[in-house]
């Protein structure tokens, strides 16, 4: 398994690493966010989504379980599964139909959705200590080995 780590000093860091992924970021991925309250994944995906090109404000999807938004080169599904009883109402929800060559899917709290959701490409957890993050980020597949390997280039 490939994998990055890195301490994130503040939400300028977490938002630049943000920046940095998105470069490498193709239509048809899925980034699994993992960590607790307040570790840093609406951060790390409002910085992703405005390194895209998003211009407006980025919300976390925790009442509504999945944000759109509608780029130039694909459209990115938010969601956010912290709410959700069972992983089964996410068959009710459609969510297979998400998952497209033309999208890119985010996808915060995923171990609620275990069992329905696809590999993620990149696995990025997130943790709180001492007044800074610790992010790791592992890949799932060789587009995400891909990114792994120019972060870890890009810090070189």
């Amino acid at each position: 398994m490939t994998q990055f780590q890195r301490v994130l000093q503040d939400e300028s860091a977490t938002l630049l690493l943000a920046e940095q992924v998105a470069r490498h970021i193709q239509p048809g991925m899925t980034l699994f966010l993992h960590g607790g309250l307040g570790a840093g994944k609406t951060t790390f995906s409002r910085g992703l989504l405005q390194a895209l090109g998003y211009k407006g404000t980025v919300k976390s999807p925790t009442y509504t379980l999945v944000e759109p938004y509608q780029l130039a080169a694909m459209t990115v599904f938010h969601f956010d599964l912290y709410r959700l009883r069972d992983a089964e109402e996410l068959e009710f929800m459609g969510i297979r139909d998400y998952f497209r060559t033309d999208t890119l899917c985010l996808i915060e709290w995923p171990e609620q959705g275990q069992g329905y959701l696809p590999v993620p490409d990149l696995d990025i957890h997130l943790v709180f200590e001492a007044e800074h993050r610790h992010v790791s980020v592992s890949a799932n597949t060789d587009a995400g080995a891909n990114i792994i390997k120019a972060l870890t280039d890009d810090a070189e």
